[in-house]
């Protein structure tokens, strides 16, 4: 089961570990869709900085973003 993240405490063990997380945005019917997918650069109060695979980042905002990984 998906585990988010919500406080910085989370976003600090997923940076630390290197772990893998979603990022994920309402779409227009309500639902939520993945529009990102990596490991935690930086973060701060107002956004998330994800780096892919292929290395480049994208910076999301904490307020309309969700942020999920999965359980070991």
């Amino acid at each position: 089961m998906p585990k988010t993240l919500v406080k910085n405490i989370d976003f600090f063990v997923a940076a630390m570990s290197q772990t893998f997380v979603s990022a994920l945005q309402l779409d227009p019917d309500g639902m939520y869709s993945q529009v990102g997918y990596g490991i935690i650069e930086k973060f701060s109060e107002e956004y998330v900085r994800v780096k892919r695979f292929d290395g480049s980042v994208s910076h999301y905002d904490r307020e309309i973003t969700k942020f999920q990984h999965n359980r070991a």
